[in-house]
């Protein structure tokens, strides 16, 4: 890709993961999946942030049978948490610029004004749709959650029962993430949806704060994932990671910047241009890497000048 077109952009194409390969590529498959949880990772983050909630700031199951102050609980906890996380990578990223525009994909500063954006500010848009809307949503489900696991609703396991699938449910988390996200992304594309879409979408550029910076029918739809935990037994603690994947891999998926630089080494993976080209392009990408569909559906961006020409000559076909 052009520098003029992008501050930073990954040297190569794109990869998508190995486990859809043929023939079967066993140690690039295990590497794969290895680097998404080990050593240091959002993915392990998130695990430990979830047990971490989980012990300390949840209900019992017990509480939880009813409604009560545990409600508005929840939802405290999961406003702090989404406030310290994406308002922390956006003072070291953006207001701060810690690190610059080293690694910055979009060349354009963020966030911009604009009569586009609620409050005409992208900063003040996108902070008040996470929370008045993406935190709510996100706590309502988790809320369902708990009270089905507490009624018997909801399959409930436990380690000493299901040693084995309550470890692998963790893992398995991400590939439904991958299936799931991009069924409803493309919904969301649909004529009948895009105007509910359209609101993430005004960020071209992106932020922290604009991950989860939706309408609320597309919050419901993207927290829905969560509605898997009817068919699958599950312990409370396997929901709050669930729902923290999508809720906060959103933010650092979003901050704009390859990842987190520190004495001129990557600590921390962050951004994915994968996902940024979707932003820049909006009919590329519609899903993640774990999971080709965007391969075998003709809508893959590599990041790539080959990857380019192939998305202009489906752009032209579709309008002949």
């Amino acid at each position: 890709m052009s520098r003029t077109e992008w501050n930073h952009a990954p040297k190569g194409a794109i990869p998508v993961s190995p486990l859809w390969q043929w023939p079967p590529r066993p140690l690039k498959v295990l590497k794969w999946y290895a680097d998404g949880w080990f050593p240091l990772t959002i993915n392990l983050g998130i695990l430990a942030l979830a047990f971490l909630s989980w012990a300390l700031f949840s209900p019992t199951l017990e509480t939880a049978t009813t409604p009560g102050l545990w409600v508005l609980g929840i939802w405290l906890r999961n406003a702090v948490i989404i406030t310290l996380l994406a308002g922390g990578l956006h003072l070291w990223f953006h207001a701060y610029a810690v690190q610059g525009t080293d690694y910055k994909y979009d060349p354009r500063p963020f966030p911009r004004k604009g009569r586009m954006f609620s409050f005409s500010d992208q900063l003040k848009d996108n902070m008040f749709w996470t929370i008045a809307s993406g935190v709510t949503v996100w706590s309502l489900f988790e809320t369902f959650a708990w009270w089905g696991l507490a009624t018997g609703v909801l399959p409930q396991t436990t380690f000493a029962q299901t040693p084995i699938w309550f470890v692998a449910f963790f893992f398995l988390i991400p590939v439904w993430e991958s299936f799931y996200f991009y069924w409803i992304h493309r919904l969301l594309h649909t004529n009948a949806l895009y105007r509910f879409h359209a609101l993430h979408h005004r960020n071209t550029d992106v932020g922290p704060w604009s991950g989860l910076s939706m309408h609320p029918v597309e919050h419901v739809m993207y927290f829905g994932t969560v509605l898997i935990h009817l068919v699958l037994p599950s312990s409370p603690v396997h929901v709050i990671f669930h729902l923290m994947f999508y809720a906060l891999l959103a933010v650092t998926s979003h901050t704009g910047f390859e990842g987190l630089w520190f004495r001129n080494k990557k600590r921390v993976h962050l951004g994915m241009f994968h996902h940024q080209l979707h932003h820049r392009y909006f009919e590329v990408n519609y899903g993640n890497l774990d999971v080709p569909w965007d391969k075998l559906f003709g809508s893959f961006h590599d990041g790539t000048e080959a990857g380019k020409t192939m998305m202009r000559e489906r752009f032209k076909s579709r309008k002949r």
